[in-house]
């Protein structure tokens, strides 16, 4: 099992330096990996939002340890050769530390119809997958340079319980990063499928988001191989800074 802390960029977390300041102490106390989310708006009552990506190249410069990446990113929102590029520069900033986190994102923020962006969900879910693709094509030598890690940036896809077709696309990637899950219960049930559908498969890692002092261990027995911590829509730096002092379960 792996602990990280999963931070909102917003409002008082949408300086950059005191992000990265966080950061290194999470790295200090022990902690596996520092992600943030990733916006353009957010609904009320958040007003400020920090660009992710220019937060997560102030988190890489001031770590050296700790696994970083957007915990999502909307692909159907996003040009992707102008991403591919971004994470490139961003693995290797890192010393190969990105994880790139992905899903359809929500209609609900406002950030996709005002700026004319694609609101459709079943148009985005071909965005995502067209995306995807373009990634690995753009990562594997189309452009130059190529990421650090190899074969390639790892892929976390994000996946709303209890629909299945996101498992189905996670299922070709690294990772699921599933929300709204009931209890551990339900994450046994979904592990359970993901290990019958990869019989003998390599890695895959199922991401589950807890409050501040859950216990992660009920959610370990159900497969779960990260836990990050989740503060909700406005934490303070206080907050998260007491989180990351209390350190990773041990």
């Amino acid at each position: 099992m792996k602990y990280a802390i999963d931070v909102p960029p917003f409002d008082e977390l949408s300086d950059p330096r005191l992000v990265a300041d966080l950061a290194v102490a999470a790295e200090e106390r022990g902690w596996d990996g520092f992600f943030v989310w990733d916006h353009i708006v957010y609904r009320e009552p958040v007003r400020a939002v920090a660009d992710p990506w220019v937060t997560m190249a102030a988190i890489a410069c001031a770590t050296s340890r700790v696994r970083i990446g957007p915990m999502i990113t909307p692909l159907s929102r996003r040009r992707i050769h102008k991403l591919a590029r971004e994470t490139v520069t961003l693995d290797l900033l890192s010393s190969g530390r990105l994880t790139l986190g992905v899903g359809l994102g929500s209609a609900r923020n406002g950030e996709l119809e005002p700026f004319g962006e694609v609101a459709d969900p079943r148009e985005r879910a071909r965005l995502l997958d067209q995306g995807l693709e373009g990634l690995t094509k753009y990562w594997g030598g189309t452009f130059e340079p190529v990421p650090l890690q190899r074969p390639r940036i790892p892929v976390w896809v994000g996946a709303e319980w209890p629909h299945r077709r996101p498992v189905q696309r996670a299922l070709r990637w690294d990772g699921i990063f599933p929300t709204h899950m009931p209890g551990p219960g339900a994450l046994a049930e979904l592990t359970a499928e993901i290990r019958a559908s990869r019989p003998g498969g390599g890695p895959f890692d199922v991401v589950v988001d807890l409050p501040p002092g859950d216990d992660p261990g009920p959610w370990e027995q159900a497969g779960a191989t990260w836990v990050v911590t989740d503060f909700g829509t406005h934490p303070t730096a206080a907050e998260v800074r007491s989180a990351i002092e209390a350190g990773p379960p041990s």
